[in-house]
């Protein structure tokens, strides 16, 4: 692992290769419905997809964005929108219609590719809300003054529906009208450090941000997160995770790819399939976030799979207690269990713990910088670089950092030191030995089960209620979920305004995530002396009242 050398594919190139050296070997597997494709299979899928997509009129570098929970061809139109030079959008399945609108317009996305949706969430019926021309004009000339460069929707399935066009058509398309030399002409203009795949992401500062992420981005970090797990062709991972975070589909879809191994997704997580997966498909990899392990461990069935195949996998996403890494690692057969820190600015990975590292290392730390990634701890006042074991702000700087965050140069320069250093807004010490533990954070930011929230979109929203004074939004500890959200409000005095109003007006605007599990009415905020409100008092505050 100290040789470290850039791999410079692009995701087109990857999946050619791996169709070539592992023909035969499972790529893609869901156990519930007994789908399963071979790498050789794979790449006729993606090929038939990626065609159909440019027979619709998709461009080199347009944003396609993917509303899906983890379905079989989720993983495909990742690998068929590289093919052809386009960028995948990937839209969290939690959003609502005003997040999903914000996501498309400042994406300037020209396609949308989408799923029925869950059961809480009907994503046909937000977009036609929000779309309503989808209707009445005919597919692939969509003319919507809300959304002037969509042009195409897609559905992944069968079924027809109004104005878009369904898989089945799509691949008819591509095969009947783009020639297989147009379509090698157009791979061949694909190059490893152009933006392959962009995700949003929350910061301090409100809605989203697009972080721009290219070929050599997620290719390199995947196969290095791999290579810490020593996996080979033969690993088989079972993802409980989404794949449109960072976590699902660099950590999981790229590592497993660039070794030539199966991954085996969860549509959903549900403890109980994550368990019965990796008993029925003898996996011998498993991610997730602490409150997914927690839960498997906790389950009322946990005795009756036999997990013995399972080596190792990834916990993170958010702070991991020690005593779950202890269980996963002793009950779910997990020896080799590893930690990974980042962000989805690093695409994620920066610090991993190794499967050779002692268990207790692997407990109490995030591990090592991984190769090619050179990390650094500021202080963040003066940015003066501070010695071992002596707490900061961590940096990081190497291959896996971003191109920078979409039609934002203001918001992109505000999170670069000179020398192309990233700042992550995580304080964290570094000890004698290399290793990296995170101490807090320097940013407001809310991570609620491994969802990144910010606490200014919250406040943003919640000022639109009638009867809304003032509000302030903290993270409150959560057992559970590592943390939850809270909402301090100060209320005009003519209104009756009542927790469930505020949770219910949030419920029908936001993802689920971010609705505020606590909502306290408060007279005035703690402040400085000179007026700045003091957000840690916020958070001490909460923790006093959710004990009563």
């Amino acid at each position: 692992m100290n040789d470290f050398k850039i791999i410079e594919l692009t995701l087109s190139e990857l999946i050619d290769k791996q169709a070539e050296l592992y023909p035969n070997n499972e790529a893609l597997v869901f156990a519930d419905r007994d789908f399963r494709l071979t790498y050789k299979e794979f790449k006729t899928e993606v090929d038939k997809l990626a065609k159909g997509l440019m027979a619709i009129g998709v461009r080199r570098g347009e944003h396609i964005a993917l509303w899906a929970q983890n379905v079989p061809h989720w993983i495909i139109f990742m690998f068929a929108i590289a093919k052809i030079g386009a960028v995948l959008l990937t839209i969290n399945t939690a959003y609502k219609k005003n997040e999903l609108k914000y996501v498309l317009q400042q994406s300037d996305a020209t396609t949308l590719i989408l799923t029925e949706g869950l059961k809480q969430n009907d994503f046909l019926n937000i977009v036609y809300e929000l779309i309503p021309e989808l209707k009445v004009q005919p597919r692939g000339y969509l003319d919507s003054a809300e959304f002037p460069r969509l042009k195409n929707v897609i559905f992944i399935g069968q079924e027809k529906h109004r104005g878009m066009y369904n898989i089945n058509e799509l691949s008819a398309l591509g095969e009947n009208t783009i020639s297989d030399e147009e379509y090698i002409a157009r791979q061949k203009l694909n190059k490893p450090d152009e933006v392959v795949n962009m995700q949003y992401t929350s910061g301090t500062t409100g809605f989203p941000k697009g972080v721009m992420l290219t070929h050599i981005n997620i290719l390199n970090n995947g196969y290095y997160i791999g290579e810490n797990m020593k996996y080979t062709h033969k690993d088989r991972l079972c993802l409980t995770v989404p794949l449109f975070h960072c976590f699902g589909c660099v950590l999981g879809v790229m590592a497993v790819f660039t070794h030539g191994a199966t991954i085996i997704p969860l549509e959903t997580f549900n403890p109980v399939a994550a368990l019965a997966t990796v008993h029925k498909e003898r996996c011998t990899a498993i991610y997730g976030v602490p409150t997914m392990f927690i839960a498997e461990l906790n389950s009322p069935m946990f005795e009756i799979f036999d997990l013995t195949s399972l080596r190792t996998g990834i916990m993170a996403g958010s702070v991991c207690p020690v005593s779950v890494m202890r269980a996963v690692i002793n009950k779910m057969h997990c020896s080799q269990l590893t930690i990974v820190y980042g962000l989805t600015e690093a695409s994620p990975g920066i610090t991993q713990s190794s499967v050779d590292d002692p268990a207790e290392i692997r407990a109490a730390t995030v591990g090592k910088c991984l190769p090619g990634v050179e990390v650094k701890i500021i202080n963040p006042d003066t940015l003066e670089e501070l010695g071992d074991n002596q707490s900061g702000e961590l940096c990081c700087r190497g291959y896996n950092v971003m191109k920078g965050y979409y039609k934002m140069p203001e918001e992109t320069a505000k999170v670069f030191l000179p020398g192309g250093w990233l700042r992550t807004g995580d304080l964290a010490t570094r000890d004698e030995n290399g290793y990296f533990r995170i101490t807090g954070r320097s940013k407001d930011i809310i991570i609620r089960g491994g969802e990144n929230i910010s606490p200014k979109e919250i406040e943003d929203l919640i000022y639109t209620i009638n009867g809304v004074k003032d509000v302030q939004v903290v993270a409150a500890p959560s057992e559970k979920y590592g943390e939850e959200v809270a909402a301090f409000i100060i209320k005009k005095p003519e209104f009756d305004l009542t927790e469930s109003d505020v949770k219910d007006y949030c419920r029908e605007r936001i993802a689920k995530f971010k609705v505020p599990k606590y909502v306290f009415f408060i007279d005035e905020f703690p402040t400085t002396a000179n007026g700045k409100i003091q957000k840690y008092k916020l958070r001490e505050l909460a923790i006093q009242l959710i004990s009563k």
